[in-house]
């Protein structure tokens, strides 16, 4: 009879977390050998459970989990990491796998889906749920020649989103005069004179 793959779970929300333990614990094949609502908890002690995967969420108190994933790496280098979280945006996404992730689930897939990428990821796959692997499979789509450096294809993609300049300057840690700055550098590069004809230029020149 084969080992056990033994699981960590990291989400905040009590609720959650036990509905996870109870679902992957009752699985063949799947012990969760222990959880914790934080990654600063987990730190103390989760070298001690040894884990062959790692469920985290992004959204914890103190330490979040895109903080969290090189600390988990150094922590445990041959552990897997599965994100499994509500966010959806690009950036949290590249950030997540840049920084270890091997994989990188919504809180909306199936509970069978959950359950078989715990193994997929075991075994040295990469899940995604659908609508990130499109995410994905669209940013290396882009057109590498884009006249945009990359910090404006960032401002014109949350332009695109339908964000204020006042959000995206938020967003992005600058200030409202950078945005205003960089959107009349996007204007001029894409010889446009409006929201609607940049975002649909760049649309058809797939540049975002």
């Amino acid at each position: 009879m084969s080992k056990n793959i033994r699981i960590v779970i990291i989400e905040d929300d009590q609720i959650i977390r036990e509905g996870y333990t109870l679902l992957i614990g009752q699985t063949e094949g799947y012990a969760v050998v222990n959880s914790y609502e934080s990654f600063d908890d987990a730190a103390k002690t989760i070298t001690d459970d040894n884990p062959d995967v790692i469920l985290l969420d992004i959204e914890l108190p103190g330490t979040n989990g895109i903080q969290a994933i090189p600390r988990l790496k150094r922590l445990l280098p041959h552990t897997y990491i599965l994100i499994l979280t509500v966010y959806e945006s690009e950036k949290t996404i590249f950030e997540a796998l840049a920084n270890g992730a091997s994989g990188y689930l919504t809180k909306n897939t199936p509970a069978t889906r959950i359950v078989d990428s715990i193994r997929e990821v075991k075994d040295g796959g990469g899940p995604m749920s659908v609508n990130i692997a499109r995410m994905v499979i669209k940013s290396f789509q882009r057109n590498q020649e884009s006249p945009l450096s990359k910090r404006e294809t960032q401002i014109l993609e949350q332009i695109a989103e339908g964000k204020s300049r006042s959000l995206i300057a938020r967003d992005l840690f600058i200030d409202l005069e950078t945005v205003r700055s960089h959107i009349k550098n996007i204007y001029l590069k894409l010889d446009v004179n409006s929201r609607a004809d940049a975002i649909k230029t760049a649309k058809e020149n797939k540049l975002i």
